[in-house]
């Protein structure tokens, strides 16, 4: 295994099948980001944890990670529980930054995930969600490199906030950008984003009726009632095929009372995005424990409830 000197908040994953088992030629880290390998998995699964020192993103934080997955090993990264944004605080000391070029406001806590998945391979991010503090700053760029005949599940979710200290929505900016590619042609572009206290109401908003006494200016709360949890969940590949097939059957009864779901095919059939509301992210927990069990077969019964444990 080879360990490199990287940049604080740096990390970089190289895997490899050997046709008995799996093995990384490369795992390392670097302060305040942690990458560990865990548990005894089947033979083409290998399992890491993507963590930060005291279990969360301090003002200004930036990390950054670059996994290679080759020769049909799989690769699934989990967190070790929510990964918590603390509050922007302009001018004090951070423990890693991105390149002074970088555009964003001071403060801003960023995250960055570059995956390259070779032929035959697949790549699992189960991460649990993104959970902003009250004045937090946060932006994540995800972009994911496939063969044709690789697979990939990415979860991407947040939750509005600290509800048991009354922080719903109290933060002051949110992004997580995904980008999926196959050789070379984008297949998903996903991009979310929340800022400001209030936003202007959509003309569909007013259609339905969706009014605010003295204009169209409405909080997040009242946008987003009764969701505090949302998720994207972007599937494509042979290994997630039976996957696509119970989803699509399933999308007939997509709403219930605390959460509702929907699904749009891409890659000519081959994949789909799943945009997911609920009340609580308990709601989305078991929904998507369920929708993606088809993924035990493939990762193994241990691996897989690491991720919806």
């Amino acid at each position: 295994m080879a360990i490199h000197h990287i940049q604080p908040g740096h990390g970089r994953i190289v895997v490899h099948n050997d046709g008995y088992s799996n093995h990384f030629s490369e795992l390392s880290s670097s302060y305040p980001l942690k990458l560990l390998s865990a548990g005894t998995p089947p033979r083409n699964v290998s399992m890491v944890y993507a963590l930060t020192y005291g279990g969360g993103l301090a003002s200004g934080d930036h990390t950054e990670t670059v996994i290679e997955v080759h020769d049909g090993a799989r690769l699934a990264m989990f967190s070790q529980g929510s990964t918590k944004v603390s509050k922007a605080r302009p001018g004090h000391p951070r423990r890693s930054a991105p390149a002074k070029s970088n555009p964003e406001p001071a403060g801003t806590a960023s995250q960055k995930l570059a995956v390259h998945v070779a032929s035959g391979g697949a790549f699992f991010l189960l991460a649990d969600p993104v959970t902003c503090f009250r004045d937090a700053r946060y932006h994540r760029t995800q972009v994911v490199h496939l063969a044709r005949d690789s697979s990939v599940v990415l979860l991407d979710w947040m939750t509005s906030g600290r509800k048991a200290s009354s922080e719903e929505w109290e933060f002051t900016s949110y992004q997580s950008r995904v980008d999926v590619y196959v050789d070379g042609r984008r297949i998903a572009e996903e991009n979310m984003l929340v800022e400001g206290p209030y936003s202007f109401c959509t003309a569909q908003e007013a259609a339905k009726g969706f009014h605010v006494s003295g204009g169209a200016l409405r909080s997040r709360c009242e946008r987003t009632k009764p969701y505090s949890c949302y998720a994207t969940v972007i599937l494509y590949g042979e290994l997630v095929h039976e996957t696509l097939r119970r989803l699509s059957v399933a999308r007939h009864n997509a709403s219930s009372p605390r959460l509702s779901w929907s699904m749009s095919s891409i890659c000519e059939g081959r994949g789909c995005i799943v945009k997911i509301g609920a009340e609580e992210t308990e709601d989305v927990r078991v929904w998507l424990r369920q929708a993606l069990s088809e993924l035990e077969g493939v990762l193994g019964v241990d691996v897989y409830r690491q991720a919806f444990r």
